[in-house]
């Protein structure tokens, strides 16, 4: 029977109801009806509209506990609050903000038509946003931020009068701004940032008349900026900070008198900043950052402001800057650096400008001295001058500003002659907190000071290159035991390399080329265990190669250059394992042969020899270096012929083999390496004809002079012909010799057709795939594999970025190196475990590739999301931190990070179908952050799947009982032969957690003799917990989180909390480890505490 439609829709409340009276009792324990007083329908509809809300969500910590009760009136039920005498019985808000509920949002809320308030920031409710709510008419204050929505936003939200409050930040909802919330005209705060929004500003909302809050920032939004912005008469905000905006800035934004905060950085916007703006008088804060802006500075944009706040860099602005900003006294941080101004800073500066916090006018072609009155700014944290015209001395009186963190006057004219110009530099020995200190390419001579020595202990940066300084290295140079990287190259030093900078055990970078120093080169080096470049070059170092080079774990540039080195090359030097990048030692008296342990560089991208006296034969194993695109060998004694293995060097652009004793002839597989670009086989002995195709073809890149004994080839190379009588043979002899390969090589091909061809384990394992990729479009999308693009190397294979033209995005592709022992299995166990998961915080695999290289060899690779903000590991541990800002992450990221992690690995372990998947590799560099910082768990090489008992299941083909995992992150169970569980990644988390807290590697030399980083958190656990932690975190809390805004107490009981959950998931015996699930849940009622601290203070905006 067929109902008229009218029918059915008056139905479906009805049966709705009728199912939930039915089911949803049974769900709660018989309690949903209870507690009405004066049981009517009204009543009965709102209970129901609630359950039905509850019934959808899972609330791990029982925040709803209370709507279980059978007495308790559903007006009292926690979170919900009904109207007063008129309507007892109606909700009015439901306010559930924090509270760890989960689970899609449900569109029977619709049916509580008197809420005003529907609050429920900061949980994880996820799916779309119901259309349903727009039946609200009543609601005035929608707060769904810090959740996991996806989808458009809900265009009848408009029907929704009374909105006056929609904050919908912090999710993923797509699409465009519904232009109809132009209706509710009572709108005051618009807040939807950090979503992935798209489409253009309509014009209608930004002109509501009461809006006073408008963020639209981190999103996606293009075309230009509304210009009915400017007949707003009430807005005080405006954050349309990092889109794609395009066009010019509204002069109409002066009009609106009441404007305190206006960002509209890291857009396109282009042409001049309007003077208009002078006329927002109550603007505090004024970012135009990052755009294409031209022309001047106009200056009357400081005459009626109290800007705290202004921002213009990376901008292409020019001219003078106004002296009247320089008068702004209520200025606190200021950023003009790379643009073209010209003119001088004030002499008064300081003065003027007495709460300067920041500073930065770096690559602004100012020139002039440095102000002395620089030192009344007494709140100054940063300092940054970088690549101006500075001239003159600095001034000796710099170090009383005691606040100072960073200092970067670097690349400018300054000088100093004698020790009294350098008396700045003994001041600045009253700074404590600096970390950063850039003096290099100066004017500044004379001995390198000794006060160096006496800096700060904190001092991770120390730049003092190409000044020029002369003098010899002082020991004392240990003092400066949180060293990261010292640059001392390019002065005039003299004397011995001080064995003593074998202390700085934090030293991750040592440049030291271009001196006069001499002697040996200290074995202690050898003790700089996190160096990453070591730079020795163009010196005169004498002796042998130290063997304790072989200590390095993680030094991938080594550069021993230009020196007077004598003895043969230790076979050390080629175990280094994490030597990628180049390996330099040309220009020397090395004698001997070249080891076969250089095949052992497998990664190598450059080597270098030449110039030395090294005799015997190039070893085959040099094939091995499979990425190898720069070798050099030329002026040794080398003989013999060119192996065949260097056919492998696929890779290889510039090949010089001169000047040697080789002879024999040009091997053909030159011609069949497509990268070849340079090839230099001059003055050896070689003999035979040259061939005529590939790199031979481009005779100006082709260099074989002093070779009597070659012939043929292109013309343009002048040898001579070779004679019929020699080709003859030798074609006579190819045929002999070929014959019975070729006999062989078609018997192959007839049993390969006859037999079935079995499909291999990968090709299963890739079936799954939405669209597979050939070889061919990733080598296009990668250039090639090109070394440029090469953005990591693991265990088992590279990682590229690249753009893939059938998905049109840039992607990152994992090649699988398929000579590294277990990178099959590696690609198998990856393949499975990615092929159903799907979660925000794992990566994404696109696709993957099985297939043949154009030499025939197997070509694996997987195809993933690319995740631009680089990995964890280089947040925690940044190489360098040359730019304006320190990279550093704050308290507030750091927790969200390690919310994700837990969120990836619950995921994982609890809600993964049947069966969990433990992930075996949980670290910092397997976490990748996108450009919100949301973390993204990745690496799934070494993952297993469990049967239900936890334990490893038998059909796992890569069951073994050997270690999985990272040293320092690996359960200690492991290590005794227990099986994989998803214990192992809990301890895995915790050692994770402890060092985000703390910044320190658990693989840090401070840890030794039964050391661990587990130890050194406990003993200052509780009572000393703000020494422990990351000092950066204690600078990003005075940067974002202001003393006044969050009380000391609050930060540390969050820290408190954090690290006791770091100690409780890395204990010793795992079953006294937490569960994922019980990790989640406690670091989110962490987050809602550090977020209610926050949520008890005014609002402010601390960066653009």
């Amino acid at each position: 029977m067929e109902f008229p439609s009218s029918l059915s829709r008056s139905l479906i409340p009805f049966l709705l109801a009728s199912i939930l009276v039915v089911c949803v009792p049974t769900l709660t324990h018989q309690s949903s009806l209870v507690g009405i007083s004066g049981s009517n329908s009204t009543s009965t509809r709102e209970v129901l509209a609630l359950l039905s809300f509850k019934s959808l969500l899972s609330d791990p910590n029982n925040s709803l506990s209370s709507w279980n009760n059978p007495t308790l009136h559903f007006c009292n039920w926690h979170g919900v609050i009904c109207g007063g005498r008129r309507h007892p019985d109606r909700v009015t808000a439901l306010e559930l903000d924090m509270m760890n509920l989960r689970g899609p949002l449900s569109p029977s809320l619709a049916n509580l038509t008197f809420l005003k308030k529907l609050h429920l920031a900061g949980n994880h409710l996820n799916g779309s946003i119901p259309p349903e709510l727009g039946r609200l008419s009543r609601l005035k204050h929608l707060d769904l931020s810090y959740n996991d929505f996806e989808g458009e936003i809900p265009a009848s939200l408009s029907n929704c009068s009374s909105l006056q409050n929609i904050s919908l930040s912090y999710n993923m909802l797509s699409g465009w701004l519904p232009p109809g919330l132009s209706r509710c005209s009572d709108l005051r705060i618009i807040s939807l940032e950090l979503n992935l929004l798209t489409g253009e500003i309509p014009d209608k909302i930004v002109s509501l008349p009461k809006l006073s809050w408008l963020n639209l920032g981190s999103n996606s939004f293009s075309g230009g900026i509304p210009a009915g912005i400017g007949g707003s008469s009430s807005l005080t905000s405006v954050m349309l900070l990092n889109n794609s905006l395009t066009g010019t800035i509204p002069p109409c934004l002066g009009n609106i008198s009441t404007l305190t905060y206006l960002l509209l950085s890291r857009n396109n916007l282009h042409g001049p900043i309007p003077p208009s703006l002078g006329n927002c008088s109550n603007l505090i804060f004024l970012s135009l950052g990052s755009n294409s802006l031209e022309g001047e500075i106009p200056e009357s944009l400081f005459h009626k402001t109290s800007l705290e706040y202004f921002d213009v860099s990376s901008n292409n602005l020019s001219g003078m800057v106004p002296f009247s900003l320089y008068n702004l006294s209520s200025i606190q941080s200021l950023s003009l650096g790379l643009n073209q101004f010209i003119g001088t800073l004030p002499p008064n500066l300081g003065r003027t400008l007495p709460g300067l916090r920041y500073l930065c006018v770096a690559g602004s072609q100012l020139e002039g001295p440095i102000p002395p009155s620089l030192s009344n700014a007494s709140h100054l944290q940063i300092l940054d001058f970088n690549g101006n015209k500075f001239s003159g001395r600095v001034p000796s009186n710099l170090g009383q500003l005691q606040n100072l963190s960073r200092v970067n006057l670097g690349y400018n004219l300054l000088e100093a002659r004698d020790a009294n110009d350098w008396k700045f530099l003994n001041s600045l020995t009253n700074c404590t907190n600096i970390e950063f200190l850039d003096l290099s390419h100066n004017f500044l001579a004379g001995t390198f000071p000794s006060s160096v020595c006496n800096l700060t202990t904190k001092l991770e940066r120390l730049l003092l290159s190409e000044l020029p300084m002369s003098g010899s290295i002082p020991e004392e140079l240990e003092n400066l035991e949180g060293l990261q990287k010292l640059d001392l190259s390019y002065n005039i030093l003299t004397g011995n390399i001080p064995g003593t900078i074998g202390k700085l055990r934090n030293l991750g970078q040592l440049t030291l080329s271009g001196n006069r120093l001499s002697g040996p080169i200290p074995a202690s080096l050898g003790n700089l265990t996190h160096l990453e470049l070591l730079n020795l070059r163009g010196n005169y170092l004498q002796g042998n190669i130290p063997k304790s080079f072989i200590n390095y774990m993680y030094l991938d540039e080594l550069d021993l250059s230009y020196n007077q080195l004598s003895g043969t090359i230790p076979h050390e030097v080629f175990r280094i394992p994490s030597l990628t990048k180049s390996l330099d030692l040309s220009h020397n008296s090395l004698v001997g042969s070249l080891p076969p342990d250089v095949g052992k560089l497998k990664l190598i991208t450059q080597l270098d020899v030449s110039e030395n006296k090294l005799s015997g034969k190039i070893p085959s194993a040099l094939g091995d270096c499979v990425t190898l695109n720069y070798l050099s060998m030329e002026g040794n004694f080398f003989e013999g012929i060119i192996p065949l293995h260097l056919s492998s060097l696929k890779s290889i652009q510039r090949l010089d083999l001169s000047c040697n004793k080789l002879s024999g002839q040009i091997p053909e597989f030159f011609t069949d390496i497509r990268t070849l670009y340079y090839l230099n086989l001059s003055f050896n002995d070689l003999e035979g004809p040259v061939p005529e195709e590939g790199i031979f073809t481009n005779t100006s890149e082709v260099f074989l002079e002093g070779n009597e004994k070659l012939c043929g080839g292109d013309p343009k190379l002048q040898l001579p012909l070779c004679s019929n009588k020699r080709r003859s043979l030798k074609i006579l002899f190819i045929i002999v010799a070929a014959a019975p390969t070729l006999i062989i090589f078609l018997l192959g091909i007839l049993c390969w057709k006859k037999c079935p061809r079995k499909r291999s384990p990968s090709e299963s394992s890739s079936k799954d795939q939405n669209r597979m990729v050939s070889y061919t479009d990733l080598r296009k999308a990668t250039g090639g594999f090109s070394s440029v693009n090469l953005i990591g190397v693991g265990s088992f294979g590279s990682v590229y970025k690249g753009i893939l033209d059938a998905y049109d995005k840039v992607v990152a592709v994992k090649v699988l190196n398929l000579q590294q022992s277990g990178a099959l299995k590696s690609y198998l166990a990856e393949c499975e475990a990615l092929r159903n998961i799907r979660h925000r915080n794992l990566i994404k695999i696109i696709t993957t590739c099985s297939s043949v290289d154009h030499f025939g060899n197997d070509f694996k690779a997987l195809v993933f999301d690319f995740v631009s903000n680089g990995s964890l590991e280089e947040w925690l541990h940044p190489r360098v931190a040359d730019n304006c800002e320190s990279r550093h992450l704050s308290l507030a990221e750091r927790l969200d990070i390690a919310i994700d992690v837990a969120s990836a690995l619950e995921y994982l372990h609890h809600h993964h179908g049947k069966t969990p998947i433990v992930h075996c590799d949980v670290k910092p560099s397997n976490i990748l952050l996108d450009d919100q910082k949301c973390a993204h768990l990745g690496d799934f090489g070494l993952a297993r799947f469990l049967q239900g008992n936890n334990t490893l299941s038998t059909q796992d083909p890569t069951n073994s009982i050997a270690l999985k995992g990272s040293i320092g992150y690996i359960a200690p169970e492991y290590g005794m032969g227990a099986k994989v569980s998803t214990h192992g990644d809990v301890y895995s988390y915790g050692i994770l957690l402890l060092e985000l807290l703390t910044g320190k590697r658990p693989t840090d030399d401070m840890f030794k003799d039964g050391q661990s980083l587990r130890n050194f958190v406990e003993m200052g656990y509780p009572e000393r917990v703000m020494e422990i932690v990351d000092p950066s975190i204690l600078l990003s809390m005075e940067a974002d989180s202001p003393s006044e805004t969050i009380a000391r107490e609050g930060i540390v009981e969050c820290l408190v909390s954090m690290i006791d959950v770091g100690l409780l998931c890395s204990k010793e015996a795992p079953n006294g480890r937490m569960e994922m699930q019980e990790v989640a849940t406690e670091m989110d009622a962490i987050r809602t505490l550090f977020v209610g601290l926050r949520s008890n203070t005014s609002v402010r905006v601390f960066g653009s």
